[in-house]
């Protein structure tokens, strides 16, 4: 198993860290508040780290190339392709993916995961952690599937060699 770091950009990490800071501001000024009455507190405590928490586990962590699959990492279910799925890898130009909009999925806290789309591309799948490096794979399913390892050149280098042995 070859397994690729999948890092945080500026941009995600910028994000990450400023919602983690209004996340723990809003909870502390619930917290201050908490003598005010209304059920709306409970709302307000709840929600902040629940999101918070959904985004941590379903985040990619890292990218895994096994004999028959590729493996999207994440804390809590982790996304496998099979390698015979999988149609073509390829590197793509960042032009590409600029002006995707999110359609389901999340933009910036600790990645950019989900389903996102744009007039160029069309629907893509994004377990991505960064947008400078972004790799494109393409399943039978006709699924557009972007990635972002740190080192894109040996992750399509791994992942062509085992299609092709396939």
């Amino acid at each position: 198993m070859k397994i690729f770091k999948a890092s945080l950009d500026a941009t995600a990490l910028f994000i990450t860290i400023s919602i983690t800071i209004v996340f723990l501001f809003v909870l502390y000024l619930l917290i201050l508040q908490w003598h005010v009455g209304g059920y709306g507190k409970y709302f307000g405590v709840i929600l902040p780290p629940v999101i918070y928490f959904l985004a941590w586990v379903f985040r990619p962590v890292n990218y895994r190339i096994t004999e028959d699959e590729l493996i999207v990492y994440r804390l809590l279910r982790s996304v496998h392709i099979p390698l015979k799925n999988i149609v073509s890898a390829e590197r793509i130009d960042t032009n590409k993916i600029s002006w995707t909009i999110r359609t389901f999925g999340v933009g910036g806290l600790f990645g950019y995961y989900g389903r996102f789309r744009n007039t160029v591309m069309g629907p893509m799948i994004w377990y991505a952690t960064r947008k400078d490096r972004p790799v494109m794979i393409k399943t039978t399913r006709e699924e557009k599937i972007i990635l972002t390892p740190d080192d894109p050149g040996q992750f399509l280098a791994a992942i062509n060699i085992t299609v092709a042995g396939s």
